[in-house]
């Protein structure tokens, strides 16, 4: 009899503890989850904090929150964390009432990209395991990693015939800047009169006239190849996007480099913009905030070959005067030479550079 009473009251505690926590204290639960940085670089850590609070007065024996995580979001190795395959993130926690817990994850950003960890699972069991029920959270919570730019052996690897971005992007144009002055000569017949040098021709006697430096009039386009191959369309292979990759990081590298010297810059693709349909262009600008402005556009930018680069090309007949750089897996073929003489036409200049999977070899 004292058996059958043991085993009733057994069964009755394990009902109000279940009901406890499933129908009281998990609709109760408050769980966040933020991001220590909105942007940062390829290569670089933040922090994902996740903060979970149990207002009410119900012990909670197990509660786990689960997410699906990209490969290319590396987590440190932690106590009470699962990363199953490198995708989906666990963490499992125990409540006692009234109990807040803080955790911090160390995420390791490997690849440019834009990623959401705002789709959260919360499970929550008995002391027993013998029922559990769930429910569903969607936070603000993303970050966007800029491609990584290249140093000098780094670029070598990439481009293993190229000296330096420099070499990329051929000699232009140069002008006179107005407001660079590099010296005085004497007046000669057809200088304009803005260019007298009041205080020397007071000084000499003769009418003298400024002299003004030179400055390179650089307006960079960098159209990157989405194809590896000519007759390619559509999606690559996850083992032949670390080429496209490299070739971002190719792009991002010259473009800053061009807008670090106060010059415009731009970017054009046959793959799209994350949200958008059609040739990825951003058009050569210069000035303040541009190289951020660029560095998200990358970021934000396709593994996906939306258009061939003939018809890419072909849409930027409208541009004119710029210095284009051609980054490509292949060689030009008869009809891609035939769109680049078009552009040799209308701009200053049209420029193919091989790129190369890391350590020289041919893609």
């Amino acid at each position: 009899m004292n058996i059958w009473v043991l085993l009733l009251a057994v069964a009755v505690l394990v009902a109000v503890q279940r009901y406890l926590v499933i129908r009281v204290a998990l609709p109760g639960i408050r769980y966040e989850r933020r991001l220590s940085r909105k942007t940062a670089c390829t290569g670089e850590s933040i922090e994902l904090v996740e903060t979970l609070r149990n207002p009410r007065p119900v012990f909670i024996p197990w509660l786990r929150v689960e997410s699906r995580i990209s490969p290319y979001l590396r987590f440190g190795r932690q106590e009470n964390l699962d990363v199953t395959g490198e995708r989906y993130h666990r963490s499992v926690f125990s409540l006692a009432p009234f109990q807040q817990v803080r955790r911090r994850h160390q995420v390791t950003l490997t690849r440019r990209g834009v990623y959401d960890v705002g789709t959260v699972a919360l499970t929550a069991g008995d002391l027993l395991s013998a029922s559990s029920a769930g429910t569903d959270m969607r936070f603000d919570c993303k970050v966007t990693v800029y491609p990584a730019l290249l140093g000098d052996e780094e670029m070598k690897s990439v481009l293993p015939y190229a000296r330096n971005v420099g070499d990329m992007i051929v000699e232009t144009r140069r002008m006179q800047d107005p407001f660079l002055v590099c010296g005085i000569r004497p007046y000669e017949a057809g200088d304009p009169p803005r260019d007298i040098h009041w205080s020397a021709t007071a000084r000499t006697g003769q009418m003298q006239v400024k002299v003004h430096d030179y400055t390179a009039d650089t307006k960079l386009l960098v159209v990157l190849n989405g194809q590896l191959r000519p007759d390619q369309w559509g999606n690559v292979m996850d083992y032949e996007e670390d080429i496209l990759e490299d070739g971002i990081s190719l792009a991002a590298t010259m473009m800053t480099s061009v807008l670090r010297t106060g010059s415009a810059a731009g970017f054009a693709s046959n793959m799209p913009f994350l949200n958008e349909e059609g040739c990825a262009l951003i058009l050569p600008m210069a000035g303040m905030g541009r190289e951020e402005e660029v560095l998200m556009r990358l970021a934000q930018l396709r593994i996906h070959q939306e258009r061939s680069i003939l018809n890419c090309l072909e849409e930027l007949g409208t541009l004119r005067d710029l210095d284009i750089v051609i980054l490509s897996a292949y060689d030009a073929d008869p009809e891609m030479e035939e769109r680049m003489q078009y552009l040799r036409l209308l701009n200053r200049s049209v420029t193919l550079v091989r790129l190369h999977k890391r350590g020289g070899k041919q893609a």
